[in-house]
């Protein structure tokens, strides 16, 4: 089953797959240093244990397809992306956490196991792969008769192995659940933390202010010195920690996109597409000779409104049959698509299957023949969950007497869906897929709509060669004339533009402007700061020359890393010396608030109900240290002058709105302590993440 589902897994798919996202053991060994040290077998250090590339690769692989079986798609380089770091956050947990569990001796016993497996509350991975999807319920009796075939398979069956390494993964999931009871119940919180909290989001604060901000005095007007960057930087210098390397490139690009006289010439190969598509007797023949989209020959199928390309939806629904439309522009191809057939249909289908295996019986001929026979046995009244538990090859579905459950168009390959979707209930059916020779009984048609089969060939939107030519020579050119010191230069002499990407990591795939830049990162974290890359590389329609401008290493940055990211900070902080002695002249003296806006020259603007969770001064922006220090402070007194994030303040309040006492805490408490307990597991992660001392080498394999 799991081969013919475009979107759905079976059980054996889902123990093997991403639902066990941490605890699938994998092959650890001990190795490597800094970013591209030790040598091309590992991809990562953890804890000391050290990542073999197979073993990696190999759970990947896996991830991978699982993902694809999924959600029926290949992967994009974003998806790529995403299913490598599930990968590698699979191994983060698993080392980080066993670990932990081995050192304080978190175990679970044989009986434990058994009740997880079988017991009258079984694991949930256990009772998801299990529930029937009718009732919604865990069926009791396919998990006994599951685990009593277990107990009889051999143990070199890969199915034995599949299922001890989904117990095996329960258990670590288990041992972490313990794990992380032990430190939810080392969190509470007392009731006077519950009154603090209760009163910093009611209390209510009225007051009044003046301000005078930093934009107000322009930035040539102060000097900031080398002693104001670093002392800004020594104060916050736990705040610039990198946690991981990160490069900065600048490039120029060469448009190799298909030229206007390059879409004229693909244009009118599709008319003449066009015509042959009318004059066609054979159109499944004829998409196999001339699509070029492998999506648009996998089989014709038929399919319900909305399925279709939306270009094309609205007019085949209401079209003759042997229409033929198009020329039309679709995800970058000129497509002409026929109907080739309509009908009404069944929405969902609800069938079984048994598989046989042709390369395990002896070549096709003796597969349908065995099938032949399996079906007459059936059909003479042997029941057909025992004939598929017996013979089909497809172990996902056997164990369930070839049940497939309901699906509707699109979840299956096209010669499968033809079958069940044409058929009628009862029928009993052999065919052959591309998987093998499927004997098939329709168990049950629901719904009733129109649905249509169009069959689609296209022609995309290529550049031609003389236009990839001259994008080409034009990248040559200017790779012969720039150099490291000359690279801007040279650029401006040849009319580019020079983009950059900035603080990219090792691992991505896709970059703003560069949908498949995988290469250009690949070379960028190989090179020396300052080189400029020795070829031209292919991103689309793009030819790309790269330079790399800045290395950011794993760690503290340096001062001059950050010198730029700080300097609106740090011009601030200078602004705000000289602001200050303005505003604290005016407020010297002065006996209300009034006055000091009258000798500052700003208004005074008076603030209603705020409350000190929730520190953001209307129209200004969020003020830590103003509000923190209203809420210190006595009624009807002049404040000192406050340096804040967007200008200097004095105030004074004018009162506080007390809310009724707290009478009953626990509610309370309850709340914050949920709150706690949502942060809790990542913050422990994390906190066990960086001792752990991680090492990343993941951009030099993938």
């Amino acid at each position: 089953m799991s081969f013919l589902r475009n979107r759905m897994g079976t059980i054996l798919v889902v123990v093997i797959g991403l639902a066990l996202f941490a605890f699938i053991a994998g092959e650890v060994v001990q190795y490597g240093k800094s970013f591209f040290s030790g040598d091309q077998t590992t991809v990562g250090e953890i804890s000391g244990e050290k990542i073999k590339y197979d073993a990696f690769n190999a759970r990947l692989d896996q991830n991978t397809k699982q993902y694809q079986q999924q959600f029926g798609q290949s992967l994009t380089p974003q998806l790529t992306s995403y299913v490598q770091n599930i990968t590698w956050n699979q191994y983060l947990s698993q080392i980080i956490f066993k670990k932990e569990v081995d050192k304080i001796g978190v175990v679970v016993g044989a009986d434990e196991t058994r009740s997880m497996i079988s017991g009258t509350n079984p694991d949930p991975e256990v009772a998801r792969n299990f529930t029937n999807p009718q009732t919604g319920q865990l069926d009791r009796a396919q998990l006994n008769q599951f685990l009593n075939n277990m107990q009889n398979t051999p143990a070199s069956d890969p199915m034995r192995a599949q299922w001890a390494e989904f117990v095996a993964g329960r258990i670590e999931a288990k041992k972490m659940e313990k794990y992380l009871a032990i430190v939810h119940n080392g969190l509470y919180v007392n009731s006077l933390e519950a009154n603090d909290d209760y009163e910093a989001k009611n209390k209510l604060a009225n007051f009044k202010y003046v301000t005078l901000s930093y934009a107000s005095l322009p930035d040539n007007k102060v000097t900031v010195s080398d002693d104001d960057f670093q002392a800004y930087y020594d104060e916050h210098k736990a705040s610039f920690k990198n946690a991981q390397e990160l490069r900065s490139f600048q490039y120029v690009s060469f448009n190799a996109s298909p030229s206007k006289e390059d879409t004229a010439a693909i244009k009118k190969q599709a008319d003449k597409l066009a015509a042959d598509f009318k004059a066609s007797t054979n159109d499944s023949l004829f998409v196999q000779i001339n699509a070029v989209d492998n999506a648009n020959k996998a089989g014709l199928a038929f399919q319900r409104k909305g399925q279709l390309d939306p270009a094309i939806d609205s007019i085949m629904f209401n079209a003759p049959k042997g229409f033929v439309y198009g020329p039309y522009v679709s995800n970058g191809s000129y497509k002409v698509s026929k109907l080739v057939d309509e009908r009404v249909g069944p929405d969902s289908v609800k069938s079984r299957h048994i598989l046989i295996n042709p390369a395990t019986e002896g070549g096709l001929p003796k597969a349908q023949a065995k099938a032949d026979s399996i079906k007459k046995v059936i059909e003479a009244g042997k029941p057909f969950a025992d004939m598929a538990k017996m013979y089909s090859s497809d172990k996902g579905s056997a164990e369930k007497g070839g049940e497939l459950g309901t699906f509707g168009r699109g979840a299956m390959v096209p010669a499968f869906e033809d079958a069940v979707f044409n058929g009628k209930t009862g029928d009993l059916k052999v065919i052959t897929t591309q998987f093998g020779v499927h004997i098939i009984q329709i168990e049950d048609q629901k719904g009733s709509s129109k649905v249509v089969k169009v069959a689609t060939v296209d022609r995309p939107l290529q550049a031609s060669s003389q236009t990839q030519s001259v994008a080409f020579s034009k990248a040559q050119t200017f790779l012969s004339a720039a150099t490291g010191g000359n690279f801007d230069a040279q650029a401006k002499k040849e009319g580019l533009e020079v983009k950059t990407a900035p603080d990219v990591n090792g691992l991505a795939g896709s970059l703003p402007g560069l949908d498949n830049a995988r290469e250009v990162v690949k070379w960028v974290f190989k090179a020396d700061n300052g080189d400029i890359a020795d070829k031209a590389f292919t991103v689309g329609n793009q030819y790309i020359v790269p330079r790399v401008t800045e290395i950011k290493p794993e760690g503290i940055l340096p001062l001059a890393a950050v010198k730029k990211q700080i300097e609106p900070a740090v011009r601030n902080i200078v602004k705000a010396k000289q602001l200050t002695e303005k505003l604290q002249a005016a407020a010297n003296g002065a006996t209300s608030i009034d006055q000091v806006g009258q000798k500052a020259g700003a208004p005074v603007v008076p603030i209603q109900n705020i409350v000190f969770a929730n520190p953001v001064l209307p129209g200004i922006a969020q003020e830590n240290k103003l509000i923190g220090s209203i809420f210190g402070s006595q009624p009807n007194k002049v404040s000192k002058v406050i340096e804040g994030a967007q200008g200097v303040y004095v105030y004074l309040v004018d009162g506080f709105v007390n809310p009724a006492p707290l009478t009953n805490s626990v509610r309370e408490k309850q709340q914050i302590g949920q709150a706690i307990l949502q942060r809790a597991d990542n913050q422990i992660f994390d906190a066990l993440k960086d001792k752990a001392n991680v090492k990343d080498y993941r951009a030099k394999f993938l």
